[in-house]
């Protein structure tokens, strides 16, 4: 305690040049004075923001609206949205590539946002979802087992090759009597208990023998052979489905199961605990114009920034130079999907003086996130301002039942909720808006 006491005297030390927080044993009995000097030293830092596009000057009161920077290219929201006229028209199915980090791990945010657009646009299911990650075992949204395979991650230190990647950042290998199920289920989300049809997404290479058994009974066994990714497909009322290899040369490549309507949404979460977005740009170029003529999307979600904010970082420049090689990727090989980036969310952290506040880097990343938006001309969401802004995360922390953690920088389900109903409107109200724009453009 006297050690204790006796550093609360030292002044801030250094530590490699960095800043170690200083010692206070009594912090918490201090009044809190008031925080709007330290925000305004912090917004002299912050980079200015990009010029609004017009029409979101009729954002409606109490919205946080898309902001869409796209041009002639019309890489923003109207192929999303063109997307959903054809829905509406006719049997199709629009998909949605979410792609995040730890703060959508595990089915959080994106099973409610699917969810919602589920209940309003049509379709069932998961959508596409590795054949088991680190989260597999408390996502709610599908009851997943596994076994018998070797799973190879971005993020594994050792022994991953990139070259062999899918659009998940993983690849697996099987072992023997590989097997993967997938159940569905209605207690926590609508629409996700029963789908149409389930695909098994592979390489064959010299051969690979293959079975799938719906419902537990009705074993398809078929064999497979080439270089190129192909999908084993079963149809019908799908409650459970089990896809096994029960033979493969040793080359072969498996990667996922996708779980589907023939019409409605699909929304497939492509989450990664760690990543910064730059993990995107190394899915190889051939693997992404495969998954495109299998599976090609209407909008591609990127949300990143906690593994990259920095409690008094004011210069992203180089973060944001390689999240524009992550973009120009996308558009060069998904040619025709629409593109979103949605800010980091609120991250708070315990100042010296005990008071818990948002992280200063915080503000400034959502600032080039949004720059980013405006110079690849694609859509920008701001989450950082839908969800309150400053200490808006302890406000989730403290609400009750409390709808975050208490590390003040993840979302619980039930923030997941939340905030995915804040999306889900964005996205209804940014489709509206479209339709009046195009109403009116098309009026004699």
């Amino acid at each position: 305690m006297g050690g204790l006491l006796l550093l609360g005297m030292f002044p801030q030390l250094f530590l490699f040049g960095h800043p170690l927080r200083t010692v206070n044993l009594f912090s918490d009995l201090y009044s809190k004075g008031s925080s709007s000097d330290d925000l305004e030293a912090d917004s002299a830092l912050l980079l200015p923001p990009p010029p609004k596009p017009v029409f979101v000057d009729t954002c409606r009161t109490g919205y946080t609206c898309i902001e869409d920077y796209s041009d002639d290219s019309q890489r923003g929201m109207q192929a999303f949205y063109r997307a959903l006229d054809e829905l509406a028209t006719g049997s199709r199915l629009v998909r949605i590539a979410y792609y995040g980090d730890s703060f959508v791990e595990g089915d959080i945010l994106t099973s409610d946002l699917r969810s919602m657009l589920q209940d309003k646009y049509g379709g069932h299911g998961i959508g596409y979802t590795p054949i088991t990650t680190i989260s597999s075992g408390f996502r709610q949204s599908v009851f997943q087992t596994a076994s018998g395979w070797q799973r190879h991650s971005i993020m594994d230190s050792i022994y991953f090759n990139r070259a062999l990647q899918d659009v998940s950042n993983h690849y697996f290998k099987a072992e023997s009597n590989a097997s993967v199920r997938f159940r569905g289920q209605n207690k926590y989300y609508s629409r996700l208990d029963t789908f149409s049809r389930a695909s098994f997404f592979f390489i064959p290479n010299e051969s690979a023998t293959i079975s799938a058994a719906v419902n537990g009974r009705g074993v398809l066994s078929k064999q497979f052979s080439g270089d190129n990714l192909q999908t084993f497909e079963v149809d019908g009322k799908i409650g459970s489905v089990t896809f096994s290899v029960q033979d493969a040369d040793s080359s072969a490549l498996f990667y996922g199961v996708a779980m589907d309507d023939a019409s409605g949404i699909a929304l497939d979460n492509f989450s990664m605990r760690g990543a910064s977005g730059l993990n995107v740009r190394s899915i190889p170029a051939k693997m992404l114009r495969r998954f495109y003529q299998l599976r090609p999307y209407d909008l591609v979600i990127l949300q990143y920034g906690l593994n990259v904010a920095t409690q008094r970082g004011s210069n992203y420049d180089n973060y944001i130079r390689g999240m524009q090689t992550t973009i120009e990727h996308l558009k060069e090989y998904y040619p025709e999907a629409g593109i979103l980036v949605v800010s980091v969310a609120d991250r708070d952290y315990k100042t010296d003086e005990g008071e818990i506040r948002t992280m200063p880097g915080i503000r400034n990343l959502v600032r080039y996130q949004q720059q980013l938006a405006a110079d690849e001309r694609v859509a920008f969401w701001n989450m950082f301002e839908a969800m309150g802004g400053n200490e808006s995360m302890k406000k989730l922390v403290d609400a009750r039942p409390s709808m975050a953690n208490y590390d003040y920088t993840h979302i619980n389900g039930r923030g997941g909720k939340y905030l995915a109903g804040l999306l889900f409107d964005a996205l209804v109200y940014g489709k509206e808006q479209y339709d009046r724009r195009r109403a009116y453009e098309n009026a004699d």
